[in-house]
């Protein structure tokens, strides 16, 4: 389970460990900093590009342009992995942070579908896609390059950073957020939103520095010179069966659940305050931003926990404790954000009423207008 080695004491971290561990999550951070953004201002982005659809429907098509990110994700790790064995970590961290840089600020740019029509979310959609791809190979690639400087024994305090740039680098967009909104007031919605996204170009500017003063990981530099570095990572990986089942497992049996606990508890504990229960977007951003720097340290506690009694204890015992208290968790938000909502569906039930003859599908994200025309839409 443990991985320390019997009767060694644990040896204090190095100056150039710390240095490792510092570029890698502040470079990350940033990169998470602009994924997050789009999250965090789903609501205005709804408006700015379906603008074509009803508020509703706008909501749920710019979640899934959000989610468009997360399909290519896996195909980005898959990329930049190989590259990363190809040309080493560090050269494969600049293009990652170039392609999410460069991409959120393109969004801080683009004009509203207002203006250039279904051109809009078409490009809007296609940005999104980049930046997965980038954070793919980001955010896989720092957690193998801060595991390639960790001694013997400590590779889950030291990977454990990594793990809280998501975390910090959304909080970072609420606080650019939450600094736009107080300066600009009813203008951020018009036109201030896009600050944000155009700020990223200093932070890339930032990371690009960053990235360039670090050096590659030891073990890819005794790996390239013993000549061990796989000539074909991709075919070993997918292409045999005992490697795939590894891979299948980790990705739908360990990640897949992370990402459901993860993105529910701090993304969409937001977007669920400010659409469902109607807390302005203020006090809900406040509320998430004190939610995350109380729960930020607990990635270090529990990282370091995991070096002592195993990986596996720790990522049941997270999952089961979501699964046993998400059911509650929302409703009770609902409850104390905004009780009036709450007694209002409980004394006037809304009923529904539909021919299911005159039933299709029906919903584009790019329509102009949707005709409304039977009793079923």
């Amino acid at each position: 389970m443990a991985t320390t080695t019997a009767g060694m004491a644990p040896r204090p971290m190095t100056g150039e460990e710390k240095k490792v561990i510092f570029a890698s999550s502040l470079g990350t951070v940033f990169e998470w900093y602009d994924f997050y953004l789009y999250g965090s201002l789903a609501a205005i982005i709804a408006k700015q590009f379906f603008g074509g659809l009803d508020p509703t429907s706008g909501y749920i098509f710019a979640l899934l342009a959000f989610a468009a990110g997360f399909l290519v994700r896996p195909f980005g790790a898959i990329v930049f992995g190989r590259l990363g064995d190809m040309i080493g970590r560090k050269y494969t961290f600049l293009v990652t942070i170039l392609i999410m840089g460069l991409s959120t600020f393109v969004v801080g740019l683009l004009p509203s579908y207002a203006s250039i029509g279904i051109a809009a979310p078409i490009i809007l959609v296609a940005l999104r896609m980049l930046q997965g791809l980038a954070l793919g190979g980001e955010y896989g690639g720092a957690a193998t390059y801060v595991a390639e400087h960790a001694p013997q024994g400590k590779r889950g305090a030291y990977t454990a950073w990594i793990q809280t740039t998501a975390t910090l680098g959304l909080f970072l967009s609420l606080i650019v957020i939450l600094g736009c909104r107080e300066v600009l007031g009813a203008d951020f919605d018009v036109w201030g939103w896009r600050i944000p996204f155009l700020v990223s170009i200093l932070l890339l500017g930032v990371s690009v520095w960053i990235r360039l003063t670090m050096n590659e990981s030891p073990a890819f530099q005794k790996m390239k010179a013993e000549g061990k570095t796989s000539k074909a990572p991709l075919t070993e990986s997918f292409g045999q069966w005992k490697n795939l089942k590894v891979v299948i497992l980790a990705l739908v049996g360990l990640t897949a659940g992370q990402a459901v606990v993860w993105y529910t508890g701090q993304f969409y504990a937001l977007f669920f305050l400010t659409t469902i229960a109607k807390v302005d977007a203020t006090t809900a951003n406040l509320f998430i931003a004190v939610a995350l720097v109380i729960g930020t340290p607990f990635f270090i506690f529990f990282g370091a926990l995991s070096d002592k009694i195993g990986r596996k204890p720790i990522i049941m015992g997270g999952c089961l404790i979501a699964a046993l208290t998400y059911f509650a968790v929302f409703p009770a938000l609902l409850q104390y954000a905004n009780p009036a909502l709450v007694a209002a569906q409980k004394s006037v039930p809304v009923v529904i009423t539909a021919d299911p003859a005159q039933c299709s599908f029906q919903g584009s994200p790019i329509a102009r207008d949707i005709d409304f025309t039977s009793s079923c839409d």
